[in-house]
């Protein structure tokens, strides 16, 4: 139910046993920790990637200009 992006509601958890809840919190803690380590993963390539140089507009100026 967590993946589904709903989560439970909380007279599920309330009715739910013990060691199920247990059970769901640490599949949670785990995929979270996953998710964490992909970002910090991701974003440390893109700033090894990026400069710290700004650079300019992506546009190519016409030959002609209109004053």
């Amino acid at each position: 139910m967590f993946h589904g992006g709903g989560g439970f509601k909380h007279s599920e958890v309330y009715n739910m046993p013990i060691w199920m809840r247990r059970y769901h919190v640490q599949k949670i803690n785990e995929y979270n920790k996953k998710q964490n380590e992909e970002m910090e993963k991701n974003k440390n390539q893109n700033q090894a990637q990026s400069s710290n140089k700004p650079t300019g507009p992506n546009i190519s100026p016409s030959s002609t200009y209109n004053f």
